[in-house]
């Protein structure tokens, strides 16, 4: 084999075991309206070494706007995978990170970029993570920002604190970039993928109906209230297991009960 050639194959292979840890972050646009920003977006994620795409319910591009915009990162739109819905986006993700611009009663606890790119970098050695990114015009909606472990909202002028959705993407990624850089010590905690969560949150709610700890009039707010607090909380498939047998034990004794009512 000519040298100049093992030599190719030599740092070939050094560049391939090279893999970024930002490579396990996904960027997920759901429901955005317009082709171009999904281009935009695209660039910039080139420009910040991010490579992962997913879009939820993207808009048809019949005049190619995205690949226009995207000037240079044709490859990310053409690897992007495309879902329907956000819970099957995330499903197999650690780490489920929304961004909002709205800080409403039920938003509590909601993070600068900086604080949770800081958080979340030394988890990415063996874990997933989704930076999930809404419309143009609403942004998540709430039964989208319910599947959001941790909440971001980008600090902006109060007088015009609107981001154009790439922008927001931007500086977002931007801190991930940064804390990849400074990270020194990884983690390695395995997170529970976003679907064995869900399972855990089915489940709580039906005990928590069943022993009319909630019921229809604060469904809706206490599960939010309930997925905030276990998201912050970065549960492994051994404490979901452990959580679980709790509800089981429950479920056991309240139907105990309810059967020596019905005698």
């Amino acid at each position: 084999m000519r040298p100049g050639l093992l030599q190719k194959r030599f740092f070939s292979i050094i560049i391939i075991k090279m893999k970024s840890p930002l490579d396990n972050i996904s960027i997920v646009l759901v429901d955005t309206k317009t082709p171009a920003n999904i281009g935009s977006v695209a660039r910039a994620m080139m420009n910040m070494g991010f490579s992962r795409l997913v879009l939820v319910d993207p808009p048809e591009d019949k005049h190619g706007e995205a690949r226009k915009l995207a000037a240079g990162a044709h490859e990310i739109l053409d690897k992007a995978e495309v879902r329907s819905t956000l819970k099957d986006a995330v499903s197999d993700q650690g780490l489920v990170i929304g961004a909002s611009r709205h800080k409403g009663r039920r938003r509590r606890n909601i993070h600068t970029p900086r604080e949770l790119a800081e958080q979340a970098v030394p988890l990415l050695n063996r874990n997933k993570v989704s930076l999930v990114f809404g419309n143009e015009v609403n942004g998540l909606e709430n039964t989208d920002l319910a599947l959001c472990h941790e909440l971001i909202s980008i600090p902006s002028s109060e007088a015009f604190s609107s981001l154009n959705l790439s922008h927001a993407v931007m500086v977002v990624m931007y801190e991930f970039l940064i804390a990849a850089t400074a990270a020194s010590c990884p983690e390695n905690t395995e997170l529970a993928p976003d679907r064995e969560l869900e399972r855990f949150y089915e489940h709580m709610k039906s005990t928590l109906l069943d022993i009319e700890f909630i019921n229809d009039r604060n469904l809706e707010h206490m599960m939010f209230s309930l997925r905030q607090l276990f998201g912050r909380t970065r549960l492994d498939a051994r404490e979901i297991g452990i959580l679980r047998g709790i509800l089981s034990a429950v479920d056991r004794i309240s139907h105990l009960k309810q059967n020596d009512v019905d005698k």
